[in-house]
């Protein structure tokens, strides 16, 4: 998990400021050859200079507390930060905020780009489903703000009276993660007791109220007393399950600027994987040109909602999406991340390295020429056989196999999240086309190429 802070490095770019400074803080310590690697991707400054002005800290500590907590921990880090920044004209952004952000951000005295922790309400299940409603956008049929198994039990009944097609029933924890906090409830298994069936109330609630624990939750490593834990100490939602043979999961992402701003920022396709498509595995730029400026649309509406209530910074709003008989989509907005996401870092990426905008009229990326970029990509490549490469292997391949990104043809690959590569076989990537094909192209060469050196 702590690799994870890696995603962030795309925050280098800011150093194309030539008067800019950064300090960029680790749970451990980031490999040389990554900083490095990501710094020859900003053009335009010399790596010398940028190096002069920043400051790569690394706390040396691998536990799972969370990096701001670790740093909270250690008066001396924190007396050592605020001597290496200009807090007159200086900021804090992560990843997410918590209380924990807000009291490092007074503890250094720089204001904190994100969203006040106050209004992170809005970024849960139950909080989601309150902002889709005040924007007046489509949702699943549902339930949220539940906290109790008899809530739960009372709400999946609703829901299966009031749609009778329901097959299955999807349970969010409403601070879950990447999928990870659901757990899916097959009603197919409980048809004798269906709304339809003449059973009563009562007994219809003690099946579902029975049927709970046999749920199939996305994290292997939960069971329904973990599960029924924090759903009660944190709440959740429940949601009608969208069976639909061709299912997208688009997102778009937006920014609250602290001046007053609402702006879309970029739209994706999400990528899923798992047997019911519940987690998140990368993602494609732009969403399908078929819906993106309808997704980009409905997410401006709930962004509206959200920055009435005051918040500033990042977010992303996502969709489930399903074609009908007539070739229209039907879109339902099923989260609202008060965050960075997996859809950040491939753009910021892009950005690092071609200084190009996007363009919220056609949705589209544009180079400085004003020619449309595309890309896939991933936090998720792996493999076990890429197990002990290190980054200076990786970086060699690349070279050798022609994969890195060329300024010149605006194409190829740029890696991210390479310190899992060594010890867990996985690493990120972003595969960038002038066309989805040519991104396509580069992305499964890069599997090719990397499954071919580390064969046998």
């Amino acid at each position: 998990m702590i690799h994870y802070e890696e995603r962030m490095l795309f925050a280098l770019n800011l150093l194309r400021h030539p008067r800019a400074r950064l300090v960029f803080i680790t749970s451990a310590p980031i490999h040389p050859a990554a900083v490095d690697y990501m710094l020859s991707l900003i053009s335009g400054i010399p790596n010398e200079h940028m190096r002069g002005r920043l400051t790569v800290l690394s706390l040396y500590d691998s536990s799972r507390t969370p990096l701001t907590e670790k740093i909270l921990r250690r008066p001396r880090v924190i007396e050592h930060i605020r001597n290496l920044i200009r807090p007159e004209c200086g900021l804090m952004t992560c990843f997410t905020v918590t209380e924990a952000e807000r009291s490092l951000a007074v503890a250094l005295g720089v204001p904190l780009y994100g969203v006040d922790p106050d209004l992170c309400w809005l970024g849960t299940k139950s909080g989601s489903r309150w902002a889709f409603r005040k924007a007046g956008i489509p949702l699943l049929p549902g339930a949220e703000d539940l906290k109790t198994e008899a809530d739960l039990v009372e709400a999946i009944d609703h829901v299966w009276e009031e749609n009778d097609e329901v097959r299955r029933i999807v349970v969010k924890q409403n601070t879950g993660f990447g999928g990870q906090g659901n757990a899916i409830l097959d009603l197919s298994a409980l048809h004798a007791v269906s709304p339809n069936s003449g059973t009563s109330r009562k007994v219809r609630e003690q099946a579902l109220a029975d049927a709970l624990p046999t749920m199939r939750f996305v994290d292997p490593r939960q069971s329904w007393e973990t599960f029924q834990e924090k759903f009660e100490r944190e709440g959740g939602i429940v949601e009608a399950f969208l069976e639909a043979k061709d299912k997208r999961a688009p997102s778009c992402q937006l920014r609250i600027s602290p001046e007053g701003s609402l702006d879309a920022i970029s739209t994706h396709d999400q990528l899923v994987e798992g047997v019911d498509g519940q987690i998140y595995a990368g993602c494609r730029f732009p969403s399908d040109a078929a819906y993106r400026m309808d997704i980009q649309r409905d997410a401006l509406r709930v962004g509206k909602v959200i920055q009435d209530k005051g918040a500033v910074g990042r977010l992303a709003v996502d969709f489930l999406s399903t074609q009908a008989d007539d070739g229209m989509w039907q879109h339902y907005a099923i989260e609202t991340n008060l965050r960075l996401g997996g859809t950040t870092h491939p753009m910021m990426l892009l950005r690092m390295m071609t200084d190009g905008r996007y363009d919220p009229a056609t949705g589209l990326y544009l180079t400085p020429r004003g020619e449309p970029q595309f890309y896939v990509a991933t936090d998720s490549m792996r493999s076990d056989s890429y197990r002990g490469l290190l980054v200076e292997d990786l970086l060699d391949i690349a070279a050798v196999d022609g994969l890195h990104y060329q300024a010149w043809s605006e194409s190829g690959v740029l890696f991210h999240f390479t310190g899992a590569l060594s010890e867990f076989g996985k690493l990120g990537i972003t595969a960038v086309g002038k066309s989805r094909d040519e991104a396509d192209h580069w992305f499964e060469k890069t599997r090719q190429v990397l499954d071919r050196e580390t064969k046998g």
